[in-house]
């Protein structure tokens, strides 16, 4: 089931449809990953490489290294196809960041806090990718296992269990 958003007509994924795709995914690429400690891309990076369990791929064509791994100057230079793109890019970039993806063969196009872009999610829907907008890929991986505490988020949740992930 799926909820429409107030920023237009396009329907957004449902909190199971969104836990669907990271259940699903193996490797997620993140285009504009940034090695400036002080950017979002690098949080969500860290998070990711120290907390889940997936193939990470940094995409910058101006850095050559980000947290220890190499980098790559585009998406067609992943040496596979990327379940997730997670794109830290501007609002004019993003069409042709979706064009890389669907290039590239990738399942989802993941659109960041604050990034929302409904022709190119018209868009990447029709060519058969899942498409999540104005959310982080580290918080709602942290909320469906968990870890939003640790991340600095008070979820209003008392309890001593974790959540078990089958």
């Amino acid at each position: 089931m799926s909820t429409e958003t107030s920023a237009g007509t396009w329907v957004a994924p449902s909190a199971p449809e969104r836990l669907r795709i990271l259940r699903n995914t193996k490797s997620i690429a993140i285009v504009g990953a940034s090695n400036k400690p002080s950017r979002a891309s690098y949080f969500v990076a860290t998070y990711l490489q120290s907390s889940a369990p997936y193939r990470l791929y940094f995409v910058n064509p101006v850095v050559d290294e980000i947290l220890g791994q190499r980098t790559y100057a585009s998406l067609a230079d992943l040496p596979e196809a990327p379940d997730v793109v997670d794109v830290f890019r501007k609002h004019d970039d993003l069409p042709g960041v979706l064009d890389e993806a669907l290039d590239a063969g990738a399942k989802t196009l993941w659109l960041q806090l604050g990034s929302w872009h409904e022709e190119v999610a018209r868009k990447a829907e029709a060519a058969g990718l899942n498409v999540v907008m104005d959310r982080c890929v580290k918080i709602e991986h942290a909320r469906f296992h968990g870890g939003l505490n640790l991340a600095g988020f008070n979820t209003g949740v008392i309890s001593s269990k974790r959540q078990v992930v089958a």
